[in-house]
């Protein structure tokens, strides 16, 4: 099957040309004429398979078709709503090269910026809306959006808006709809609460799965290293070394490792950064500018802050601190073998995340690779529950005399401010 043989518009199909796509990938050969015929939609599909260009090649060819030719000031005809920032900026970079020879209006709303450019951009009318939850609801209470003319409404990253507890946004969303149109739901995992919410939504869904639920792509070689979490980060530059000059998405669990691991990588020359929710948005952008540019390395990022990192061709991507939710290890590890391309996926596991490794293998269904050639192999037992009880009242007091002493110096700081004013 080719795009060509798809009844897609001329204008879509020469830009798609543009980018060399030919041929659909098998989620985009299954969605888009069931999307084009007007269905509501229950998409499961991996992460780097095409997700994105399924919904949104259909949408910019029925846009195109019914009013974007029309004169006027364009109407808000298709909302599409995704968890993050970085997801939704993805998502709308890909509607403007895809949909650059006709002239539907297009442009993305998210927060941690001002909202000045968004509702300008608003004001001149848009046929294409993509947004995160929060900052849609504060610019439709503000009379900046209207969705009055809307036909057809998309959740991205269904299971993902949830996890992130975006339930409520999206049902008082939903209240703001009309009631008759086309509701699209596309996820790279399609856990049993998703179905369910999904039948409250949508209406006689096809259902579109060209994986089965929690799949990773067959391109990507797994692997993992058992490990000391005291050897975590000699083993890191060990692997690093290994690959050199290869480009890494690295994944930390937590805002505050991800910046610990990028600050100790700048300590042995390896250019890196961090990304995270608590990192402006400009300095977001301005990283992962330079990580698709290649000036950096290594990209340290969150679960959350990677979603909508599509870098072209990239090869690895290293778990640092094993996800202690198995769904999360299908996305992270979904940013390579993108498209068909090769990947490797590389875990790093203490003792203590033993049972997470058990947990992904039993959801995808598959052992990962044990690397046995490790100079730095796990000699170290999980802890017992006792232990790590003990283990957790510590990291509390740890954590509470942290923040005492951080009060306290702040304190003194205020205090010979003031002294230095009189």
């Amino acid at each position: 099957m080719k795009f060509e043989n798809m009844n897609i518009t001329e204008p879509v199909l020469r830009a798609l040309k543009d980018k060399k796509y030919l041929n659909p990938t098998p989620v985009q050969e299954k969605a888009i004429p069931v999307i084009l015929e007007g269905n509501d939609v229950l998409g499961s599909a991996q992460t780097g398979t095409g997700k994105t260009a399924a919904f949104a090649i259909p949408i910019i060819q029925s846009i195109y078709k019914t009013t974007g030719q029309q004169k006027g000031k364009a109407q808000i005809k298709a909302l599409i709503v995704t968890p993050t920032r970085e997801l939704a900026i993805q998502i709308d970079d890909n509607i403007r090269e895809y949909g650059k020879y006709t002239n539907v209006k297009h442009t993305v709303i998210f927060g941690g910026v001002k909202q000045g450019r968004q509702t300008d951009k608003l004001r001149s009318g848009v046929h294409i809306l993509t947004a995160t939850p929060g900052r849609l609801l504060d610019l439709i209470n503000q009379g900046f959006v209207n969705l009055s003319s809307l036909s057809i409404f998309v959740l991205d990253e269904a299971d993902r808006m949830l996890d992130m507890g975006f339930i409520h946004d999206i049902r008082k969303l939903l209240k703001l709809l009309p009631r008759n149109r086309q509701s699209l739901f596309f996820s790279a995992t399609m856990p049993k609460s998703i179905v369910e919410l999904s039948s409250k939504i949508l209406t006689h869904p096809k259902k579109i799965e060209v994986s089965p639920v929690s799949s990773t792509a067959e391109t990507i070689l797994q692997y993992v290293y058992y490990t000391n979490k005291s050897s975590k980060k000699d083993l890191l530059l060990h692997i690093l070394k290994g690959i050199e000059n290869e480009q890494v998405l690295l994944f930390s669990r937590t805002k505050h490792g991800a910046d610990k691991i990028a600050r100790n990588l700048k300590k042995h020359r390896i250019n890196s950064a961090a990304i995270h929710g608590d990192k402006a948005q400009n300095n977001r952008q301005k990283v992962l500018k330079q990580f698709k540019t290649g000036e950096i390395r290594v990209l340290v990022a969150t679960d959350i802050a990677a979603r909508g990192i599509d870098i072209q061709k990239l090869k690895y991507v290293i778990n640092y601190d094993i996800p202690n939710v198995a769904e999360d290890y299908v996305h992270r590890i979904g940013r390579s073998g993108r498209a068909g391309e090769d990947g490797n996926s590389i875990s790093i596991c203490e003792p203590e995340e033993n049972v997470y490794v058990k947990d992904i293998e039993k959801l995808i269904k598959q052992r990962i690779n044990v690397v046995n050639d490790n100079p730095f192999p796990q000699t170290d037992k999980p802890m017992s529950r006792a232990e790590k009880k003990e283990f957790e009242k510590e990291k509390q007091k740890r954590k509470q005399a942290f923040f005492e002493n951080r009060k306290k110096k702040q304190g003194n700081t205020h205090s010979s401010n003031n002294y230095r004013r009189r």
